[in-house]
């Protein structure tokens, strides 16, 4: 039997801020319905811990960057919790870093067909079964961008950057567009964060240590923090917030 709680479909949930963001909603009051591409297990402890706070769950396999898998998702999120009433667009990747001239164009695209299609795919559907949500319920899209996408990140991913770049200009767009129906569409660009990304996209052990100084606040945040605005942006204390780009990187 579906609940009345609200319902957020997290792209990515199986690690990092995508999983932060799961077990926060989870204890929020929200049911939770989150994406993974192959960590089966790792989404199922997510789920788990979302469950022991009292939410209902769904895992959805799939693949964002295939424009398919997309709309095969919000199928089983939906048939499993009912309307969707919040989506948080988190899957991304990195690739391996390098100076752009040594980037491998396999790696450009699989960032590219993720982290911009992927996130436009993703989108697209929930401006398509957003309105659809019972009148009076909040609706809300949160895209999770990159401070990179302002600092470039040069010798590192430059077109990860880019590809966070478009997504500054879809939060932008799609709140506007999707502003009369009463839908809110923002982001939160994380900056230096401990997650497992660092870990897959470099062989640099200390980058963390190494980056640390330039930060303001002389710290690397916690996944935690980032899901903490991602929730305000869920929630009706950001009632008249959209378009918005909150940046939570320590004053990177």
């Amino acid at each position: 039997m579906q609940s009345k709680r609200p319902v957020v479909l997290i792209t990515g949930g199986s690690r990092g801020i995508g999983a932060a963001v799961a077990q926060l909603a989870a204890q929020r009051g929200y049911d939770v319905a989150i994406t993974y591409r192959s960590e089966r297990e790792a989404a199922e402890r997510v789920l788990a811990a979302c469950r022991a706070a009292g939410a209902a769950t769904a895992a959805c396999q799939g693949d964002v960057a295939v424009e398919g898998d997309v709309t095969r998702i919000f199928d089983e999120a939906e048939a499993a919790l009912g309307p969707i009433s919040h989506v948080v667009n988190n899957a991304g990747i990195t690739g391996k870093s390098s100076r752009l001239a040594q980037a491998s164009s396999e790696a450009i695209r699989a960032c590219i067909d993720i982290n911009v299609l992927g996130a436009l795919w993703v989108a697209r559907e929930a401006a398509r079964r957003l309105p659809k949500t019972p009148a009076g319920a909040p609706r809300t899209i949160v895209n999770i961008s990159s401070v990179a996408a302002s600092l470039g990140s040069p010798n590192e991913y430059v077109w990860y950057a880019a590809s966070k770049g478009a997504i500054d200009s879809l939060t932008i767009g799609l709140a506007k567009e999707l502003a009369p129906e009463g839908i809110r569409v923002n982001a939160v660009s994380p900056g230096m964060t401990k997650t497992e990304i660092h870990e897959r996209s470099t062989q640099d052990a200390g980058r963390l240590e190494r980056l640390r100084p330039h930060i303001p606040l002389n710290r690397i945040g916690e996944p935690e923090e980032i899901a903490e605005a991602v929730l305000f942006l869920m929630s009706d204390a950001a009632s008249y917030i959209t378009g918005a780009n909150i940046p939570v990187s320590g004053g990177r």
